[in-house]
């Protein structure tokens, strides 16, 4: 390409993207707003994603009445294709219900300007998020098992009962990785993450187990905790669901006066924030990047 092709290229690009500076400030601002509420309360009210939402849609709807509607429409599609994929995250229990919420906010933020976007972009997004939760998650957890015995024998247990699978595989993995690192570092990257993937996996079930697993006092239970097993209270059963305890399991189990096993878990809304940072960061550094 010449440099004055990539010069035209650049101008159409930054030109492209002006309509999206108030909505990449508004899905930062609306971001640090959730992450400061989880960390806090471990909750994220719905209000939050919810006038995300409206307040993307209504500036779409805005530009668009002196800019064309197609604004405004690729906002719609992408937010219906996020809540599509915010539920399935949900129920798959990858995501709780804040975390979910934003996903789907996410869909009318992103800056889809054709029909493939929604694969390239969609799916960049949503690779930037689980890469910087991925890594978030690694390291806030190395914080929380510090001192952890408990930890450290079931870590350990697991990998001496698992240990040629575990080994056989870092061993494969670590010398594909060095064939491919001078003529494919992603390749070499993949090779690299396959070989660590059984020690990452028995590492996530060992934090589960022994960092994850509390126990709650029947006054500081929340909707949306997430019970261990169904629950006998006299003659009415506490049902173990995606959704969480409700308002009606919460009043039931707080007149037991039983302390109630919760899995708790890592306060992910900041991988949004850093996501968001991360694939705005790189769309404008590198134009066509996310691009078919």
């Amino acid at each position: 390409m010449k440099i004055g092709e990539k010069v035209n290229k650049y101008c159409f690009f930054n030109g492209l993207m002006e309509e999206y500076y108030f909505l990449i400030f508004l899905a930062g601002l609306w971001a640090l707003f959730a992450s400061v509420s989880d960390f806090k309360t471990r909750e994220v009210p719905n209000w939050i994603s919810f006038s995300l939402i409206a307040f993307a849609l209504a500036y779409r709807a805005f530009y668009s009445i002196g800019h064309g509607w197609m604004f405004l429409v690729y906002g719609l599609l992408g937010l219906g294709i996020f809540i599509v994929l915010g539920y399935l995250f949900y129920y798959g229990r990858a995501f709780g219900g804040g975390d979910a919420k934003l996903l789907m906010a996410s869909g009318a933020i992103l800056p889809f300007e054709s029909y493939m976007d929604y694969l390239f972009v969609g799916m960049g997004f949503i690779f930037i998020l689980f890469l910087a939760g991925g890594i978030y998650s690694l390291v806030y957890t190395v914080f929380l098992i510090r001192g952890n015995k408990k930890f450290s024998k079931e870590f350990k247990g697991r990998i001496k009962k698992n240990k040629l699978m575990v080994f056989g595989l870092l061993i494969v993995g670590l010398a594909l990785a060095g064939v491919f690192v001078s003529t494919s570092l992603g390749l070499s990257l993949a090779f690299l993450f396959l070989g660590l993937m059984p020690l990452l996996y028995f590492y996530a079930l060992s934090v589960d187990k022994c960092c994850m697993i509390i126990l709650k006092k029947p006054r500081n239970l929340q909707e949306g905790d997430w019970i261990m097993k169904d629950i006998k209270v006299g003659r009415k059963m506490v049902k173990k669901t995606v959704h969480g305890l409700t308002k009606k399991d919460i009043l039931i189990l707080r007149r037991s006066g039983r302390n109630v096993e919760i899995r708790d878990g890592v306060p992910f809304t900041i991988s949004f924030l850093l996501a968001i940072m991360l694939f705005f960061s790189l769309f404008f550094l590198y134009p066509g990047l996310f691009s078919f």
